[in-house]
């Protein structure tokens, strides 16, 4: 039984849940499979376990192990002992999933794997397959009836919408945004079995769209806003130098965004740089639940703002998340005045540093969600910069206009985990 190995190396007793798992999923690495929660019984451990080659048996040493104390909640996800059988339903190893099963042998102290580990889908079939909004707008700004529709057929989400928000707008045109908005034809498709890659597939602009907000609005979290290094040459939309100015998150340039953080593209395209606190508002999203507001170029999903503490574990509190930007520094050289543009005016201003919120350089991570609740990567739109995601971990597509969209993180920051 797993309590006689256990009590071979002795166990710590864990007295408080406030230890904070980074992970309630169990997960393969460097040789170890890391088990956050394994119920066995009427009590709940933490167990490490190592694994010893052996030809071509896989097999496991029990390693570190720890018990939690009374009242500690298993997650949905946590690994069962039972029988002298362990069921972990969910395991990551890299970027791939598995569920897999392991023998105890009392003989010999090992678990051994009898069975091939099975792996686990990323399909979102099912989800918000069959989404469609017809909202009128009788605005200042806007009169146009917003349409939108998708659906899911041959292994792909379908979008039709003609680009019309359905929620309250600012005034276009402004002083900061002469566009009118206008309906767009809007067709895209995502694939329904989206895959992780390990790499960051830059999007946005002529990269290619970053994503759709469900009711049919784009994602464009960047400008076509450049300066040049002496900062005396500036324009919101045009290529003037290197430095690519931020439409949020700087009071240096007015581009006319309204309080969706959104403005209107001289084509009369509506689009999100950040937050659409409107069409947030319709999902009836709030600071008690995660709300999925789109999809991704590569088809993973989308929410705003809110998501577990604890990204795999659905018992742990919601909170806001928080991107992985920081401040570049040193400041370099090359770029405008502080002084007179300070940080955060310009794209290049941001850098990635791994851990300093909850996310990847594509402002997203692996973890389970309401729609989702065995695990699946998924992106935010956030209050801090990126604002939403700039590249894509999935495999994408042909980008707008064609071609396939460069590889690598958005410019001036490195990859994601």
């Amino acid at each position: 039984m797993i309590i006689k190995p256990l009590s071979r190396i002795g166990i710590f007793l864990i007295t408080s849940f406030t230890l904070a798992l980074a992970h309630a999923t169990a997960v393969y690495e460097n040789s170890t499979l890391t088990l956050p929660y394994v119920v066995y019984g009427e009590a709940l451990y933490r167990v490490d376990l190592t694994f010893m080659p052996h030809g071509e048996v896989v097999e496991f040493v029990l390693g570190p192990a720890s018990q939690y104390g009374a009242g500690t909640t298993a997650p949905d996800n946590a690994a069962l002992f039972a029988g002298n059988v362990l069921s972990i339903p969910l395991v990551r190893v890299g970027t791939e999933s598995y569920r897999i099963q392991l023998d105890y042998i009392e003989s010999a102290a090992v678990f051994r794997l009898v069975e091939t580990p099975e792996p686990l889908s990323n399909s979102t079939d099912g989800i918000l397959c069959n989404y469609a909004d017809s909202t009128p707008n009788s605005q200042d700004s806007l009169t146009i009836t917003s349409t939108s529709s998708w659906i899911c057929a041959n292994g792909e989400r379908q979008l039709t919408a003609n680009g019309i928000p359905d929620h309250a707008v600012g005034a276009f045109p402004n002083p900061g945004n002469p566009s009118q908005i206008s309906a767009q034809s809007v067709s895209a498709s995502f694939s329904l079995t989206p895959s992780e890659t390990g790499q960051a597939t830059v999007t946005g602009g002529p990269n290619g769209v970053a994503g759709y907000v469900l009711n049919g609005v784009k994602i464009e979290a960047g400008t076509g806003g450049t300066c040049d290094d002496s900062g005396n040459n500036c324009t919101l939309n045009g290529n003037v130098g290197a430095w690519n100015l931020e439409a949020l998150g700087q009071s240096s340039f007015d581009f006319g965004t309204d309080s969706n953080n959104a403005h209107v593209q001289p084509t009369g395209a509506y689009h999100y740089h950040g937050m659409p606190e409107g069409f947030i508002d319709k999902r009836g999203g709030n600071s008690s639940t995660m709300t999925l507001i789109g999809w991704a170029s590569d088809g993973f999903p989308i929410y705003a703002r809110y998501g577990y503490s604890v990204a795999t574990d659905a018992t742990s509190p919601i909170k806001t998340i928080t991107g992985s930007y920081q401040f570049v520094s040193p400041v370099p050289g090359s770029r405008p005045s502080v002084s007179v543009y300070p940080l955060g005016t310009f794209s290049q201003d941001y850098e990635y540093v791994a851990g300093s919120g909850d996310l990847d350089a594509c402002n997203g991570r692996f973890g389970v969600t309401p729609e989702f609740p065995n695990g699946i990567y998924h992106y935010y739109a956030t209050d801090t910069y990126p604002y939403f995601q700039r590249c894509v971990t999935g495999a994408v597509e042909m980008a707008a206009g064609g071609g396939l969209p460069p590889q690598g993180p958005p410019q001036g920051t490195p990859p994601g985990n």
